[in-house]
């Protein structure tokens, strides 16, 4: 059981049936999981969803969090737009692993009309299982976050 890391999930009608299937997942390999929607398949304003994932992230109630919608984009660029979030697109194991070595993203963002169900478990297993390498990427990171917090400015 991973009672350190809390896993927020959510996604918007295009990506309901997938979150469903990896929500089992990520509870089958052990994580506590909160779900923040959507709920259905109707139709929601994905940015909502990503925001209230973002949030609670950042409030310290999850370390990581899955985001599904048609693409994977939307929802990380809405999720990205929450101060303090890394949120990274993935659509392949390596990426998902890399966005936790060396980016610390702490989200996640799936398209479910990109990929299939099996390969979407073995992202989020890979994006879940990583943890971030600060002694080979830190300065970078840090770097990231002093262009969040100060903008352009050298």
């Amino acid at each position: 059981m991973h009672t350190t890391c809390s896993v927020a999930i959510g996604c918007d009608e295009a990506g309901f049936e997938l979150k469903e299937l990896l929500k089992r997942h990520i509870e089958t390999l052990g994580y506590p999981l909160e779900d923040f929607g959507s709920h259905s398949l109707e139709p929601v304003l994905y940015p909502d969803i990503a925001l209230a994932v973002a949030t609670a992230i950042n409030a310290g109630r999850h370390r990581l969090g899955v985001l599904v919608c048609g693409t994977g984009i939307g929802m990380a660029i809405s999720a990205n737009k929450v101060p303090g979030i890394r949120a990274a697109q993935a659509h392949d194991t390596y990426s998902a692993e890399r966005a936790r070595k060396s980016n610390d993203a702490q989200i996640l963002s799936i398209g479910a009309r990109v990929v299939g169900v099996e390969l979407a478990k073995s992202i989020v297993s890979a994006f879940l299982q990583s943890e971030f390498e600060a002694a080979r990427s830190g300065v970078k990171v840090e770097r990231i976050s002093a262009i969040e917090r100060d903008g352009h400015k050298g």
